[in-house]
């Protein structure tokens, strides 16, 4: 169900799509088709993320698990 969200969240470029998401409310159907969703998860495959959340940074680093704001933006400073 979540490739499904994910499809319809990106066809509508709706930031409040998403916010409903994590909201667990009920998202209508893709309204397009799109290959977005498949390739970010070629991406974290090659890249070997395999969990989420996961960020990489700009010099390359990836960051991977739940982190609060506080440790990001002491990861991001240094």
């Amino acid at each position: 169900m979540a490739y499904e969200k994910a499809k319809a969240i990106i066809c509508e470029k709706s930031l409040a799509l998403l916010e409903d998401a994590f909201e667990k409310k009920p998202l209508p159907k893709p309204k397009c088709e799109t290959f977005a969703v498949d390739e970010n998860i070629k991406l974290a495959e090659k890249l070997g993320i395999s969990s989420t959340p996961a960020s990489i940074l700009p010099d390359g680093r990836v960051i991977t698990g739940y982190k609060d704001a506080k440790t990001l933006i002491g990861i991001i400073g240094n």
